[in-house]
């Protein structure tokens, strides 16, 4: 039983539809301004990566002893959000689960988005990114940086799939209804249309596709975050040596994710005029899907702190007072409260799982969540197995460069800009599945 308010009914048939999500794709004002604002950014903070090529790693904050820095902490974070793809179009689509059709396709531009940039972070991370191909020709099986790279190429692939199957339908509209976009743009809608008139044999082999798709993904997707949290479980250090890291990192990953989404639904639902497709009741249930996911993670918080708290070895006690007590409790309690507690608190409650205040905590989620990711990564690096000494001070202590910090905002924008451009050239929610789950008949010309 749907206990939400009554919202206001329209009435809708396929030319409204058709009207209401292809308007933003030909005319959305300061849409051009939003990207000249992102290509500005990345232009300048790419220059912060040129002078790290140019001197090489010694320019960032890392040292001896914190060589996984900004970097890493970013890329762990993108590969969490980019799991939002697999948790909406694949685990919630193939339980058949109708209101998700309007955010679907939100979710995997995010996900292609954010496991494309998870990858060039990788690169942004060695000092010599003109050898990462000797990666893959002389890696090893045994290293989990080549499970990593391979995990995430896979995704990105099956991730691209996953947003331009489902899209054939509504680009063979495109191809006949944008009459006045640009020349390269009606070629690209032909070539991906593939010729698509909704035959029920196109229809059929189409729908199949996608869902072996659906299945595929999801192993991907959980090995992608696994193989992430293996890079720390596989080293033998105080706050990574736990073999609760896999099913932790999925359950954050999670969580991240739907903050991302809730984030992108708020905001293309306002500023495209989404609100007859992105309504209440996708928020409602994102709120409700937010809180489940948030209580899993709380969980897997519980047990990754409180058994190595309850042995107390003399590594973890240095570890844990300081986390909870010493040079990083602000931050360790601000990414469980922003990030967990307090969210689960409200998000009970009906009122805050509005379009609005629901956005409002979604932020507080993501930057809980990227703390978190930091907080993971630094504080174990700077707990070394052998005491420090007679070392410069700054092997001691890390903080992020001024470079890092530009290529960190380098590596956001450029996810944002990726989004964006996604979102101007394709359709933001699926036409041709709206219809079909409000009983519309609709025809495709050829």
């Amino acid at each position: 039983m749907n206990d939400l308010p009554k919202q206001k009914e329209t009435t809708l048939s396929f030319e409204k539809i058709k009207e209401d999500i292809l308007r933003p794709m030909q005319n959305h004002k300061g849409l051009e301004l939003w990207i000249a604002f992102l290509i500005t950014v990345i232009s300048v903070c790419a220059w912060a990566y040129y002078v790290q090529l140019r001197d090489g790693l010694g320019v960032t904050g890392m040292r001896d002893y914190v060589s996984w820095g900004l970097y890493i902490a970013n890329f762990v974070f993108f590969v969490a959000v980019s799991l939002v793809g697999m948790l909406i179009s694949s685990i919630l689509g193939l339980l058949r689960i109708e209101w998700i059709t309007p955010i679907s396709r939100i979710a995997e531009i995010i996900a292609v988005a954010f496991v494309a940039v998870a990858g060039l972070v990788i690169i942004m991370d060695m000092g010599r990114p003109d050898r990462v191909v000797n990666v893959l020709i002389h890696g090893r099986f045994q290293s989990p940086i080549l499970w990593d790279i391979t995990v995430v190429t896979t995704y990105l692939v099956i991730s691209v799939l996953l947003l331009i199957l489902p899209m054939i339908p509504d680009l063979a509209i495109c191809k006949n209804e944008l009459k006045k976009t640009s020349p390269v743009l009606k070629k690209l809608y032909n070539i991906l249309s593939f010729g698509y008139i909704n035959t029920p044999s196109q229809h059929k082999h189409l729908h199949k596709m996608i869902r072996t798709l659906m299945v595929i993904i999801v192993p991907v997707g959980l090995a992608i975050h696994t193989v992430t949290s293996w890079l720390f479980a596989a080293t033998l250090r105080n706050g990574w040596d736990t073999t609760i890291f896999g099913p932790y990192f999925v359950a954050g990953a999670f969580v991240a994710g739907s903050a991302a989404l809730v984030v992108a639904m708020y905001f293309f639902r306002v500023s495209y005029k989404l609100q007859d497709y992105i309504t209440d009741l996708q928020f409602d249930k994102m709120g409700k899907l937010m809180v489940a996911v948030c209580l899993v993670y709380l969980y897997f918080n519980l047990n990754e702190f409180l058994v190595p708290g309850y042995k107390m070895k003399t590594g973890d006690d240095i570890h844990l007072k300081e986390l909870f007590t010493g040079h990083w409790a602000i931050m360790f309690w601000s990414s469980q409260l922003l990030g967990n507690i307090i969210p689960v608190m409200l998000l009970v409650t009906k009122k805050f799982r509005k379009p609005l205040p629901l956005m409002i905590i979604s932020l507080f989620i993501l930057a809980g969540a990227w703390i978190k990711r930091y907080v993971i990564v630094i504080p174990t690096l700077l707990h070394p197995h052998l005491p420090i000494q007679n070392v410069p001070d700054n092997f001691v202590h890390y903080y992020p460069s001024a470079i890092e910090i530009s290529v960190t905002v380098l590596s956001f924008a450029l996810a944002l800009l990726i989004i964006t451009v996604l979102s101007k050239i394709f359709p933001i929610v699926p036409i041709c599945e709206t219809a079909d789950n409000n009983g519309i008949d609709y025809k495709i010309d050829a």
